[in-house]
């Protein structure tokens, strides 16, 4: 289940397995083993703080991506979707809009 998630979220980016055990550090190969033994809650975490999604999602324990992040996480993902989102005429956000926008990405990060 572990390295299944791992899958969809490195296809998400484009990226490989290999990629990403080079940019955590990880020794080659060591991921893909993942299936048979099981990896320390340190580097679970490096990778749910990579994609940042939780380690529940990664277990399997939901499938909310991000069940469980930090009050701290929550605030940098909201403020990470603020800053990509443009109004449909490709200009900045008008700063009335912002607290629905904020309401609705936080409504996506509880999985409503």
């Amino acid at each position: 289940m572990l390295l299944d998630r791992i899958k969809i979220l490195l296809n998400e980016r484009s990226m490989t397995l290999a990629e990403l055990e080079r940019k955590m550090n990880f020794s080659n190969g060591s991921m893909s083993r993942w299936n048979k033994t099981i990896p320390s809650v340190e580097k679970v975490q490096k990778v749910a703080d990579y994609f940042d999604v939780s380690t529940d999602y990664l277990l399997g324990r939901t499938e909310n991506k991000y069940a469980g992040l930090s009050d701290e996480q929550r605030k940098m993902t909201i403020e990470e979707a603020l800053k990509s989102a443009m109004g449909k005429d490709g200009k900045e956000i008008a700063k009335e809009d912002i607290p629905v926008l904020e309401r609705i990405i936080e409504a996506f990060l509880d999985g409503k």
